[in-house]
């Protein structure tokens, strides 16, 4: 069984699809398959399909989304007979569980794979640390969830985990530094303040990878740029760290060609 939900819906056993084509439907398997293993209560079912527009047929209606859901797992389970379609998606008191080994789960096996990184941080093990952090950003294949309808529920596990994956991207950036990767890192880095022009952690990163390159003054005008956006679009100076770092390039301080100490990250005010 495979499931994936950072980027387009995908579920799959047996290489055969049991991903709905109705919008609703798919949007029940989303939600079911990001609490694998977790019972999730009838309400907050309907809560994610119809929010507040909730019709009085919304439980028959429900119980007819969950029998077309079973319908096609039952098609891929094919002709298991240790396993039937009421196996994984399972009935509970007040509610529903899809029962899947939670390494089957991109999101899950992301969630690990963040968290082993992490601990490799804290350890001061940067090379593990990299190595796990990149292969957890691998399993995106673009926005979580992209083609699925998204309710007030969804929307916050898709914010959540959309979060999550910039702080993890930080963090493999901050040791790839250490490890003295500034050339690899580069690309990604412009590429990175492009897309996220005030987000002020990534400029300081590609700030400090133009410098330790030989490139003071690319670095000076990332600096001038960012600041010129924040004092534009929300009337605010640069934090004090990335304020510090930008004299610290301009006096060349030798303390900025030394891998940098384990440190919190600049928080980022805005992300955008």
């Amino acid at each position: 069984m495979n499931i994936e939900l950072l980027g387009p819906l995908s579920a799959e056993m047996n290489e055969v699809s049991f991903v709905p084509n109705a919008g609703k439907p798919r949007q029940l398997l989303a939600l079911l398959a990001l609490n694998a293993n977790q019972v999730l209560p009838v309400p907050t079912l309907m809560e994610e399909i119809w929010g507040e527009e909730m019709p009085r047929s919304a439980l028959t209606t429900l119980q007819t989304y969950i029998l077309q859901l079973r319908r096609l797992i039952g098609s891929a389970l094919g002709s298991d007979p240790a396993r039937g379609a009421k196996d994984v998606l399972v009935t509970r008191h007040g509610g529903y569980l899809l029962q899947v080994p939670r390494s089957a789960v991109d999101s899950y096996e992301y969630e690990r794979l963040a968290a082993a990184g992490q601990q490799a941080f804290d350890k001061g093990d940067d090379a593990a640390a990299s190595a796990a952090l990149g292969q957890a950003l691998a399993l995106w294949r673009g926005p979580a969830m992209v083609d699925v309808r998204i309710g007030r529920i969804l929307e916050f596990e898709v914010a959540r985990l959309e979060e999550s994956r910039l702080g993890v991207l930080e963090r493999r950036i901050e040791v790839d530094l250490r490890l003295g990767r500034y050339d690899q890192l580069l690309p990604e880095l412009t590429a990175l303040i492009r897309r996220h022009p005030l987000n002020e952690n990534l400029h300081a990163q590609c700030m400090t990878a133009l410098y330790r390159s030989g490139r003071q003054w690319r670095a000076l005008e990332i600096y001038q740029g960012l600041r010129g956006r924040l004092v534009e679009e929300l009337g605010l100076e640069p934090s004090p760290q990335v304020r510090r770092l930008h004299q610290m390039i301009l006096a060349a301080d030798p303390a900025l060609d030394e891998a940098a100490p384990h440190r919190r990250p600049v928080r980022e005010r805005v992300v955008a």
